[in-house]
């Protein structure tokens, strides 16, 4: 009992560290990117997704699947650390000369002879990051995400600032460059000094084994995930050019901002958690229904609210020279709004420490992604086509995923839709009225936003007030919790 109330406070102090790093580190990203948007042209930030799918595969490929094989692990030593370490940073250098070389042939892919030198320089952040990923392990492993939360935004301060300094002084595109680069190395830095962990000369290949025999399996699926979420980047790049791939990379960043990010939240805090957890399938279950639960009370009413509200706040934002972007970023909130459960749901293959089963789902999940892109592009539906793609093969992944958690803990389909369709319809019904009121009223951009987001806060909490959610009250028990500690540390 002892033992469960310990991880339940951890989970809430977590959760809402994890949180707050969320509004922080995103919100200060936000403003980043609006700033940055308005200095510079679409088409830099459409170039800037061209390689966006060569560095992330480098990143998830240079993790290895490790980290999540050492938070699930009880017990790690400095020799097991430091053996990882090493594997991250030779693995980073081999791929920074692989990218290095590589940068003609994907420039000429591309049709885009600037790309040559931008991904040369951009690589150099595959071994800065590098040396952080242990760092940053060992918080996660021990929940730590107030420190986590100071790094974030004191990185995404500073860098941030340095990149809008250089777009100011007409750096152009370099700028963004130059921020991507700053962000890794402070955070870095900041890695190494909050969490005081240095390697030791050791390297073991029994703990490379070991790591390794769960890793690798996460590895592929991550690799698979990872190639596949910015798979649009590459179809899109290449088939439309940079400025309409400059459209859809503000939408796409501005859905993942709240979607993913808060998503990225829980998911961080639930599977150090959930994987401590004891008393069987049932208690497991439990568990998972309430972060599901709570989780949809939050993400639906925020997705709902900005489609509701995007052409307001796209053009007030951002300016009129993105407004085309604003119907891209209306139906992808249809897709982020599942994207939560979508992958808490794969969570449960790692608590089970079912990795086998991970990598199979991931494959065929990915078939069935590749196949709507095919349908799609062979209909030449255009990038209306390629935006509902996306949201049918979120839906349609989503409901392969809770197959499998219903295998391994009993937790069914028609439980999952029983315990978040109430928290769909209050969401839809919020959007309705928010979206009609921005349809009939005419003000400026500003005052028609600010009175969208005040009616859609109001109806939302009334809406659950007289249907009596008790996701309200848990939220509501998590800041009270929140604010009594913080009271408490003082």
């Amino acid at each position: 009992m002892k033992h469960e109330k310990s991880l339940k406070s951890k989970a809430i102090y977590g959760f809402l560290w994890s949180f707050l790093d969320l509004i922080m580190n995103q919100g200060f990203q936000f403003v980043i990117q609006i700033i940055l948007a308005r200095i510079l042209l679409p088409e830099y930030f459409g170039v800037i997704g061209m390689i966006t799918i060569f560095i992330s595969i480098s990143n998830t490929l240079i993790d290895g699947g490790f980290s999540n094989a050492l938070v699930r692990e009880k017990t790690v030593s400095q020799k097991d650390y430091s053996t990882i370490f090493y594997i991250n940073l030779i693995i980073s250098v081999l791929l920074y000369i692989i990218l290095f070389f590589s940068a003609p042939a994907i420039s000429n892919f591309f049709n885009e002879r600037i790309l040559i030198h931008i991904l040369r320089i951009l690589s150099i952040s595959l071994i800065i990051n590098s040396f952080g990923l242990i760092q940053r392990t060992m918080l996660i492993k021990k929940i730590d995400f107030k420190t986590q939360a100071k790094i974030n935004a004191v990185s995404s301060l500073l860098s941030g600032g340095i990149g809008i300094v250089a777009a100011i002084i007409g750096m152009g595109i370099w700028s963004l460059v130059i921020r991507t680069l700053s962000m890794s190395f402070i955070q870095t830095i900041l890695l190494f000094l909050y969490n005081r962990w240095v390697p030791a000369l050791i390297f073991d290949i029994n703990s490379f084994k070991k790591f390794f025999k769960y890793g690798w399996k996460m590895l592929a699926s991550s690799l698979l995930d990872t190639f596949y979420n910015n798979l649009y980047y590459l179809i899109i790049g290449k088939s439309f050019f940079a400025l309409e791939l400059g459209y859809y990379t503000n939408a796409d960043k501005l859905k993942c901002t709240v979607s993913q990010s808060l998503t990225g939240a829980i998911q961080k805090v639930s599977y150090p958690v959930l994987s401590n957890i004891e008393g069987g399938d049932n208690k497991l279950k439990s568990g998972y229904k309430k972060i599901i639960k709570n989780c949809t009370f939050i993400i639906f009413p925020i997705m709902t609210g900005l489609a509701a509200i995007g052409q307001p706040m796209i053009t007030l934002l951002f300016g009129e020279k993105w407004s085309h972007s604003i119907i891209y970023f209306q139906i992808l909130c249809l897709e982020g709004m599942l994207y939560p459960i979508h992958s808490i749901n794969l969570n449960i293959l790692q608590v089970k420490g079912r990795s086998d089963l991970f990598l199979k789902l991931e494959v065929v999940k990915k078939i069935i992604g590749i196949s709507i892109i095919i349908l799609v592009l062979a209909l030449r539906l255009g990038m209306m086509g390629i935006m509902w793609g996306i949201v049918l093969e979120c839906y349609i992944t989503y409901f392969i995923n809770a197959c499998y958690s219903n295998i391994l803990i009993g937790y069914s389909i028609r439980e999952q839709i029983n315990d978040i369709y109430s928290n769909f319809f209050t969401s839809v019904i919020m959007g309705v009225i928010v979206y009609c009121f921005g349809m009939i009223f005419s003000f400026s951009n500003i005052i028609i936003l600010l009175i969208q987001i005040l009616l859609g806060i109001l109806s939302y909490l009334l809406l659950n007030k007289i249907i009596k959610r008790e996701e309200l009250n848990t939220i509501l028990e998590f800041v009270t919790q929140f604010k009594h500690r913080r009271i408490l540390s003082k």
